[in-house]
């Protein structure tokens, strides 16, 4: 099949300023694969204005599954992938090498933080550099696209709780159930952990529900963990709720911090909470190779899917009026469906 000049993809300029723009269709060095996107997420980080703005102009997007349209032999080696194969690829990928990598801190190597796909997830095709070739995956043919695009997002959540220390038996209370905190309820229900999730939006507390946490809303936390949770998670990037994942913790607990705050945002946390009760807070920042395999796993399982999570999905044109509904927590997860023809 013969690969257009041009594509379509989904350029932000400010948070308020979405276009579909035509765009040349990458170009590939020796090494590098063409991927023709199936699906990409809306993720949830990108709709933070202070985040996002410091990208911007952009492609959105960096949840990607989809199909290899070209691959570029560098005469040295046999690929590892080839045209129509179904996959999987990270935004980033380390180098295996490093001292960071070493100790498995792959998102503190430099190579990682250096490599992305180019343009971005929401185009039509996007080009996958020779680094990023470590962490592409290919994606079970029982996996569809919308399914492979959460590979990325639950990979996180995958790191989060594995930074949290969640084993079998614990009681695991995740504040904010959005799409990332459905994800957490679902994983974290797989490891065996009893799971409670509060959120002021009654729609997601339902859906949490549904899918077997308790919910509830956050001021009535001490009726429903009497005597705190082994590990919190927190998902809302606002002091207020690192404080509130810091009050529930149990003796010996650790606190999770899964978003980041707006750079310049001091934290508060009870001091005296923290220490007396021995508490543990760790961030957790995106996800490594190991992670996005132990995620594909999930998601092939049928632990974790679209449907579960209630997803919406889309087309291109739609991006823009999808963004808007997400930040205004008017859907769960929007994710950007490609036509299969052509």
């Amino acid at each position: 099949m013969s690969l257009p000049d041009t594509m379509r993809a989904v350029v932000l300029y400010d948070v308020d300023d979405i276009r579909i723009e035509q765009r040349p269709v990458p170009q590939l060095q020796p090494g590098e694969m063409l991927v023709r996107t199936m699906a990409a997420g809306i993720c949830t980080g990108d709709i933070l204005p202070w985040y996002i703005r410091r990208k911007a102009p952009c492609v959105l997007g960096h949840e990607p599954s989809g199909i290899v349209a070209a691959v570029a032999d560098d005469g040295a080696s046999a690929p590892s992938f080839h045209v129509g194969d179904r996959v999987f690829v990270h935004h980033h990928a380390p180098c295996f090498e490093c001292d960071a990598c070493e100790r498995g801190d792959y998102v503190q190597c430099g190579g990682w933080r250096a490599s992305r796909i180019d343009p971005g997830a929401m185009a039509e095709y996007f080009r996958v550099p020779v680094a990023n070739l470590r962490d592409t995956l290919p994606l079970p043919a029982h996996v569809g696209f919308a399914d492979g695009s959460l590979v990325e997002p639950l990979a996180c959540v995958v790191k989060s709780l594995r930074r949290g220390g969640v084993t079998a038996g614990d009681e695991v209370y995740v504040i904010g159930l959005g799409v990332m905190g459905l994800m957490h309820v679902l994983a974290a229900q797989h490891l065996g952990a009893r799971v409670f999730g509060s959120d002021f939006i009654a729609e997601r507390r339902n859906r949490a529900s549904q899918l077997g946490a308790t919910a509830f809303h956050p001021d009535d936390l001490s009726s429903a963990i009497a005597n705190g949770a082994r590990v919190v998670i927190c998902g809302p990037g606002v002091p207020a709720a690192l404080d509130a994942a810091v009050a529930a913790a149990a003796p010996g607990g650790t606190v999770v911090m899964f978003t980041p705050f707006e750079p310049g945002t001091p934290a508060i946390i009870d001091s005296e909470r923290l220490y007396f009760r021995d508490l543990t807070v760790t961030g957790s920042y995106s996800c490594g190779p190991a992670d996005t395999r132990r995620s594909l796993e999930l998601i092939a399982g049928g632990v974790v899917t679209a449907e579960k999570l209630g997803v919406t999905e889309i087309g291109l044109e739609d991006v823009p009026d999808a963004y808007r509904a997400l930040a205004a927590s008017r859907i769960v997860k929007p994710i950007v469906v490609f036509p299969t023809g052509g």
